[in-house]
């Protein structure tokens, strides 16, 4: 979070997912389900450990939910170290890390120095800097004010080590596909 919005934005983020009801999905209130496998919660609690370990602050959650299901609290890690987990690794679950910088560009290179790039989220009140994250960062999907993706019309897919091609949209064929430009003279 850039150093002027970084409180304000931490706060309101705090106070959005401090609401948010975790259970089954078939519950009407339920906003977050469980994650994908029961392997994922001690693979989260593991982000949580090593963010611990190196003196990062927890501003929520941290922890797996009752005795029942793959639930986790949502979780956020205030400036966990540049070589924490959570700082190099891609958790697959509700465990954000939140760390101040000065400039854009700053924050962009951070982002693409690592080898994933499966989706990107920016919040931002700037037009020039909405276009900059968006042409900018090296990633599959970049979404930027809100947290949607998932639409069949649209492509779904990352980059480097997060995943080759897309699903969704008409970009969906283009693995079965095979282009080719033949020109011959005389």
């Amino acid at each position: 979070m850039q150093d002027k919005a970084y409180d304000k934005f931490v706060a309101r983020f705090l106070s959005r997912i401090q609401n948010l009801k975790v259970g089954p999905g078939i519950e009407a209130d339920t906003k977050m389900g469980p994650l994908a496998h029961k392997r994922r919660v001690p693979a989260l609690a593991s982000f949580v450990d090593d963010a611990n370990q190196r003196g990062a602050k927890m501003l929520a959650g941290g922890h797996k939910i009752g005795d029942k299901g793959n639930f986790f609290e949502p979780t956020v890690i205030e400036e966990p170290p540049e070589d924490s987990k959570i700082m190099n690794d891609e958790p697959f679950g509700p465990i954000l890390g939140v760390k101040r910088f000065k400039t854009l560009d700053e924050a962009i290179e951070k982002a693409n120095s690592l080898p994933f790039g499966l989706a990107a989220y920016a919040f931002t009140s700037s037009t020039r800097n909405a276009t900059k994250i968006g042409d900018g960062l090296e990633s599959g999907m970049v979404t930027i004010n809100h947290l949607g993706f998932a639409l069949a019309e649209v492509p779904f897919g990352g980059v480097k080590d997060s995943g080759f091609g897309s699903e969704g949209g008409s970009e969906t064929f283009d693995g079965y596909l095979v282009t080719k430009f033949v020109t011959q003279k005389g």
